[in-house]
């Protein structure tokens, strides 16, 4: 690289006088000045080199050259002429130098430099471009299309090569980014995919809505084309974009919904301060919850599970955030009275968000015992516990599952849902109930069962073509939850807004998309029918209960026509006791279905 600059120093040197006298001098055409440019040229070498390494040129790779470099060069340069003019002016006495060799000698040292770099830079980007290359089609022309357009084009290591951009601002259409057309509106994207063939498709718009991602979702789904996108806004560091922040969309992305609105100084004034008791924190819903009220400032958080696992990691990871906030894990059943009563006698918590439950319908149809055991013995253990501790705020967790249900889980959740009315009507607590869909991700979720499926390469497992499911995000289920629990004043249902149903062959069918392979070629999807306790569809109100309307257009209330009293919910958990002794499995069901009139037990088919 010395070598080279110092060549390129002398030709510009030799080229200035050749320019100037319209001459290559020699010493038979031009005595005078090939004296000036014999003896002048050792110092102008010296001075370019010590400039050349003092800007640190050498150890430029000029195949990334960029305009920081070309600032580089510009300023050496000029500083060498400059030093160059006064030694042979001033230091040696040669007022007879033709000073326009100066001018000339800066000018066309500056061009050589710069456009050596030019060229390599062309060769590599252009001539010796990777036939291999992935052709991708960039939306977005704004800032975050332009980086990751140019940091593609400028490291061949990625293996990507964009082929123009597309883009909704109608002064944008037409134009160019880095040579890449803009070529119009998402509308125009089947068009685009049909004329030029991409092989992938990049969502380069961080600040998007979920519609966006949507719509662009849809236009390519028919020609099986993978689609990418950049990080959200808030997690791209410094604004910078590069391509190894691209990442495949996700179901997340597709599911995105418009930002939950939350009363922040509701929900801050609710826990601030606070002791607050978090059961199956070791869950996702539970670990959510925990990382959501971490970061509103409780006096105490305790986590309670018995899966010591899930406890670990949520224990860990709020750990390492070194906040003030005490913060407590504890191992144990709410099976086992004298482990609660020993919890709320050590933290005295003043809300409890329960949190902790089976969850799994086909499971508890084989293991009915345990679902109330846990379900319903469990919950009333831990309302039983919190109303003697004087608790000020009690919010269970519930399902749309406990809605009408056809399974045992469902009905053990409804049965939790009265125990906690109940106890409102006799308490100083306030009991709420928060009641949601499937939650997208959490464990043991059906996501999660088809990629695992998806990974080990055999055909993914729908029960039935018409199933369909209601889904929402792990962080706005929190978010929901804890404005919901904020403004309960004891007795409520609360029902989170979860949009529509989703069937679930198409989100399997995603699934495949957004690994790499094609629905029904690739990868087959089989239908197994229908399992114990499951429906085909699910309902967020139960037939028995009226809607009302909240203060959050994401919440609404479930008022309740119907509810047993409470001799009767008394009379009935003394049966299901029993039955737990006894192993009854029919009577099992049949009790549950005196407690909840709309259980369509499996058993009764």
């Amino acid at each position: 690289m010395a070598v080279m600059h110092l060549s390129l120093a002398a030709l510009s040197f030799y080229v200035s006088f050749a320019l100037r006298f319209d001459v290559f001098i020699t010493r038979q055409s031009d005595r005078l000045n090939y004296y000036y440019f014999v003896n002048y040229l050792p110092l102008l070498l010296i001075i370019r080199l010590a400039l050349y390494l003092q800007a640190g040129m050498h150890k430029d790779m000029w195949r990334y050259a960029s305009i920081n470099d070309l600032t580089r060069i510009i300023k050496a340069t000029l500083l060498g002429t400059a030093i160059f003019f006064v030694s042979v002016r001033y230091l040696f006495g040669e007022t007879s130098f033709p000073r326009s060799i100066f001018l000339i000698d800066c000018l066309l040292l500056i061009l050589l430099l710069g456009g050596s770099r030019l060229i390599i830079r062309v060769f590599r980007e252009y001539l010796k471009h990777d036939a291999d290359s992935k052709r991708v089609l960039i939306i977005g022309a704004g800032d975050a299309g332009e980086m990751v357009a140019r940091d593609m084009r400028n490291n061949l290591k990625y293996g990507m090569e964009p082929i123009g951009f597309i883009d909704d601002d109608p002064s944008k259409k037409g134009l160019s980014i880095h040579g890449y057309p803009i070529f119009g509106p998402r509308k125009m994207i089947p068009e685009i995919i049909e004329k030029y063939s991409p092989d992938e498709i990049l969502i380069a718009m961080p600040a998007r809505g979920h519609k966006v991602v949507r719509e662009v979702f849809d236009y390519c789904r028919e020609f099986d084309l993978p689609v990418k996108t950049l990080p959200a806004l808030d997690a791209i560091v410094g604004g910078k974009v590069t391509v190894s922040q691209i990442r495949p969309l996700s179901l997340e992305d597709l599911l995105q919904r418009e930002q939950v609105r939350t009363d922040i100084k509701e929900v801050s004034d609710y826990i601030s301060g606070r002791c607050v008791l978090v059961t199956g924190a070791g869950g996702s819903i539970g670990s959510e919850l925990c990382r959501q009220i971490y970061s509103y400032k409780p006096s105490k958080l305790v986590m309670f599970d018995r899966y010591e696992n899930g406890l670990f990691q949520i224990d860990l990871e709020l750990y390492r955030q070194k906040k003030s906030t005490f913060v407590s894990s504890v191992v144990g059943d709410m099976t086992d009275r004298k482990t609660l009563e020993n919890l709320f006698t050590k933290y005295k918590p003043e809300i409890v968000f329960h949190a902790a439950s089976h969850k799994h319908v086909p499971l508890m149809e084989i293991n009915p015992l345990e679902a109330v055991r846990n379900n319903v013995f469990g919950t009333r253990n831990l309302i039983e516990t919190a109303d003697g501790h004087h608790v000020e705020s009690f919010v269970m967790i519930s399902t749309d599952k406990a809605v009408n249900p056809t399974s045992v889980m469902g009905a053990t959740k409804r049965v939790a849902e009265f125990l906690c009315m109940s106890m409102n009507e006799q308490s100083q607590t306030r009991f709420s109930t928060v009641r949601f869909g499937n939650v997208l991700g959490s464990n043991g979720s059906v996501v999660t069962v088809f990629s695992d499926q998806i990974r080990r390469g055999v055909p993914l497992t729908v029960t039935d073509p018409e199933m369909k499911r209601f889904f929402m995000l792990i962080p706005e289920a929190a978010q929901l939850v804890l404005t919901a629990a904020s403004s309960g004043r004891g007795g409520d249902i609360f029902v989170l807004e979860m949009g529509e149903q989703i069937r679930i062959v198409e989100l399997a069918e995603n699934v495949i998309r957004f690994s790499g392979f094609i629905p029904y070629e690739d990868i087959q999807i089989e239908f197994t029918g229908l399992r114990p306790g499951e429906k085909l569809y699910e309902e967020l109100f139960d037939s028995t209960e009226k809607v009302a309307e909240t203060h959050n257009e994401k919440i609404r209330a479930a008022i309740p026509e119907y509810r047993p009293t409470r001799d009767d919910l008394n009379m009935y958990l003394t049966r299901l006791e029993h039955v737990l002794k006894t192993a009854d499995i029919d009577d099992l069901h049949r009790t549950l279905g005196k407690i909840v009139p709309n259980f369509r037990s499996s058993r009764s088919s």
